[in-house]
């Protein structure tokens, strides 16, 4: 009999499914050169998020090395680590995620134990619980400046506004 799919794809294709249907979406980073909602006078119009990134110190500098040293040794390239963080920046669970820590509201970095330089990113709001619809809100992620084993993300209620919402991550190294 002939094998159509290899497991590893099929891992990677049920982890985005899963993940699409649990968070109603995909959130996409996106680059954008537009004036502020305030200085456009459209009605109904979003206040911009706040963007850029927190300074990494030299502590999670040291944190992320450490966790790039102890790449575990059921790793495999072309695989997808994944982590489920509270609203409070707790790791609640994962596969390949080291840690994850909040630096104010609605604004995260997960760090991992293995490179992301050319990974991709999905996330999507979601509770932690295996219970509830997790509250209203957006993500938004990007590669963590600075650490290539890193990802910042942050969150935002419905209108907008910088708040804690939790999130689950997905990432897809080659």
């Amino acid at each position: 009999m002939a094998r159509f799919i290899s497991g590893r794809a099929a891992a990677v294709t049920f982890s985005v499914l899963a993940l699409t249907l649990t968070g109603g979406g995909i959130a996409v980073a996106q680059t954008t050169t537009a004036k502020p909602a305030a200085q456009t006078g459209q009605p109904g119009a979003r206040p911009a998020a706040r963007v850029g990134q927190p300074t990494v110190t030299p502590a999670e500098a040291a944190q992320a090395r450490a966790a790039l040293r102890d790449v575990s040794p059921s790793f495999v390239a072309g695989s997808a680590s994944f982590a489920v963080v509270s609203g409070a920046g707790v790791l609640l669970r994962g596969h390949d995620a080291v840690s994850a820590t909040r630096y104010g509201p609605g604004q995260y970095q997960v760090v991992f134990n293995h490179s992301l330089v050319r990974g991709a990113y999905m996330a999507n709001v979601g509770d932690a619980a295996n219970c509830c619809v997790p509250p209203a809100g957006e993500v938004s992620i990007a590669p963590r400046l600075g650490t290539p084993n890193g990802v910042f993300v942050q969150t935002v209620d419905s209108t907008g506004a910088p708040s804690d919402r939790p999130f689950h991550l997905a990432v897809f190294t080659p």
